[in-house]
């Protein structure tokens, strides 16, 4: 679908299909209606019904033609399909990790609090996933044509773009995380500095843009397994320093250290290599706009039932920072795209 350039609908399919379903499963298991066994037969299957259905989509838009004769770069495709999966692989330890070694140093509870912590602390990057998905085939076709001009306007969009989008819900849970645990057993109020800090590093990494994609699609796609090893290996030695010293929070602490950190090479190698950066003249607004509403927030709450404060805060959350976006001009994409709505 992604080289069709259509990967809206497949894009939704996945980041959304699942989801519904869970909360629909959990819904029936809290109603009673199934039971826990039944959950996981019946999430199982919703599984295989969207496989078969991006499957066939993509059958629709384009059907394989099969053929037994090797492709002449057939090397270089090798070489490069096990690098970016070796790559991907070790980047994958990076959040898995922590549930493994906090066991092992702590509680075993203490894994369970902490992955309900990253799954919402990581939710701020759903729809830059989505965008990024969309924006992968484009930069790869720039990058194919050494259209240099539209790799840096890709670049910049996508950063800025990303960086409003996601910041928005970087503020919207961080500034709604104490009602939210509210609703939670007492166990995993202590989770809001993970939530924080995780979400902190997938803002940075949204900030970067199209970064990763402009290395995974160009000739220094070699460059990602040392820098995925390395992350691999570094957060495990900060884990196994920080966690003893503070607990979940140290987990944390590492993932954000090292995504900080390896993101920054990123940013630097691209800079060196491509001479772009994904700053723009609105970098600097947005990134104030953030923090000017992430401190005028933090503090207080409504006094209501823990459901009406997140509703009401939200709305008041999202009409300020949209509104100072619009005003300000952060993104012409977004105004845009607004504009068919309201009158800006």
């Amino acid at each position: 679908m992604a080289v069709q350039l259509k990967s809206i609908f497949g894009n939704a399919i996945k980041e959304l299909f699942s989801r519904i379903m869970i909360m629909i499963l959990l819904l029936l298991v809290w109603l009673e209606v199934i039971n826990q066994h039944q959950f996981i037969l019946y999430l199982t299957a919703s599984y295989f019904l969207r496989m078969f259905v991006m499957q066939f989509y993509a059958f629709k838009l384009y059907m394989p033609k099969f053929s037994f004769h090797f492709p002449e770069n057939m090397k270089e495709v090798i070489n490069y399909s096990g690098f970016i999966i070796l790559a991907g692989s070790a980047g994958a330890i990076l959040l898995d990790i922590d549930k493994v070694m906090i066991p092992g140093k702590e509680e075993i509870a203490l894994a369970a609090y902490y992955s309900v912590a990253v799954f919402i602390g990581t939710a701020i990057e759903a729809p830059g996933r989505a965008m990024l998905q969309i924006l992968q085939p484009l930069t790869s076709k720039a990058i194919n044509e050494n259209n240099f001009t539209e790799i840096n306007k890709l670049y910049k969009q996508s950063s800025i773009n990303l960086l409003l989008v996601c910041g928005l819900f970087f503020l919207l849970v961080n500034l709604n995380i104490q009602e939210l645990f509210k609703l939670l057993p007492q166990e995993y109020s202590g989770g809001k500095w993970v939530v924080l800090m995780i979400s902190g590093a997938k803002l940075y990494k949204m900030y970067l843009g199209i970064n990763g994609e402009i290395i995974m699609n160009s000739k220094y796609y070699k460059m990602l397994l040392p820098l995925a090893i390395g992350m691999a290996l570094s957060v495990i030695l900060l884990n196994d320093w920080l966690i003893d010293l503070y607990s979940t929070d140290g987990a944390a602490i590492s993932t954000l250290i090292v995504v900080l950190f390896f993101s920054t090479i990123k940013l630097c190698y691209v800079k060196r290599n491509f001479s772009i950066t994904p700053y723009s003249n609105k970098t600097g607004q947005l990134i104030v706009l953030i923090f000017l509403v992430f401190v005028s927030f933090y503090f207080w709450n409504f006094q209501f039932h823990p459901i009406v404060n997140i509703a009401l805060k939200t709305l008041l959350i999202k009409g300020i920072y949209l509104f100072a976006a619009i005003k300000l001009k952060i993104s012409l994409d977004i105004n845009k795209l607004l504009s068919r709505f309201v009158k800006i």
